[in-house]
């Protein structure tokens, strides 16, 4: 049988970019394009968001991430249309003298209710879910000190550029400010990451969502080795959820893999996955276009 070797985890560094900052009053963007991603190149992904104090853009983002950012939700938070996953737009927005960055995410929810004529509704549903804990053992990792420069700790509000990157190689999941993981040869590495990013990155390779429950605080540097099997693996469920379609043999090889080595790579960390249920927002889409009116 012809191994997968190798499979794209689209749009793994998006949502956590913003924080948790509660969504203030809608706004708008003072002028605003969205246009049709270019193909990329053959075996590559390169995607990124960066705002700064006069302008946001987003490229190679699929319409579903886009609105997971407006509306600060995971993937598995939006119910839709499954084009959602795989329509994807580049979006330049120049911001208003002066506005906040707190606002941009109620700007982007407007900008995405007018253009693409969105009518949404959010429900509470039961999810089950893996809880990212720390395992009975404890935690075996150390917080990375922080950094005298670190924005978080001097007040400043640097501008956000996120972006991942990567080919046959491997893929580049980059937060800024030092934070990013690396994906390849069968190991994650990360530098600086916060638990509610580890959770969104392991969300990715599973098949229920991940939530974070550790209640850590710190930045954390560490490594996952995992089998050649279950690697691919994971790498196959990363594109399914990011709306790729596969061949079958590439569903028949992931349901092979045992999936013990994540379990086992995190323990090691002292850290644990415990299946859970629990009740969270979705955001309904009832009614969106496939494509965006005139700029």
């Amino acid at each position: 049988m012809k191994t997968i070797r190798w499979v794209i985890p689209v749009a793994l560094a998006t949502v956590a970019a913003f924080g948790q900052t509660a969504v203030p009053p809608l706004s708008q963007f003072e002028v605003a394009s969205i246009r049709p991603s270019p193909p990329a190149a053959l075996g590559q992904v390169s995607l990124g968001l960066r705002i700064d104090g006069a302008q946001v853009s987003m490229r190679q983002f699929a319409l579903k991430d886009e609105i997971a950012v407006a509306f600060n939700l995971k993937q598995y938070q939006i119910s839709g249309p499954d084009w959602l996953a795989t329509e994807k737009y580049d979006i330049v927005a120049k911001l208003p003298d002066g506005a906040p960055r707190d606002q941009v995410r109620s700007m982007l929810q407007a900008l995405l209710l007018d253009r693409f004529q969105m009518k949404t509704h959010h429900e509470t549903r039961d999810f089950p879910v893996y809880a990212l804990v720390v395992a009975k053992n404890g935690l075996k990792l150390t917080a990375v000190p922080p950094d005298p420069a670190d924005p978080d700790k001097s007040g400043d509000r640097p501008a956000v550029n996120v972006s991942v990157s990567g080919g046959r190689g491997g893929v580049v999941a980059n937060y800024g400010n030092g934070s990013f993981f690396t994906l390849g040869d069968n190991r994650i590495e990360a530098k600086k990451m916060q638990m509610n990013y580890v959770a969104d990155m392991l969300a990715r390779f599973e098949e229920k969502p991940v939530v974070d429950m550790t209640e850590l605080k710190g930045k954390y540097d560490f490594t996952l080795n995992f089998t050649e099997e279950d690697y691919h693996a994971m790498m196959i469920r990363a594109a399914i959820s990011s709306g790729m379609a596969l061949p079958p043999e590439a569903i028949q090889a992931m349901e092979r893999a045992s999936g013990d080595s994540l379990f086992s790579a995190l323990q090691v960390l002292g850290l644990k996955l415990e299946s859970r249920k629990a009740p969270l927002d979705v955001l309904v889409i009832d009614h969106m276009e496939k494509a965006p009116s005139e700029n």
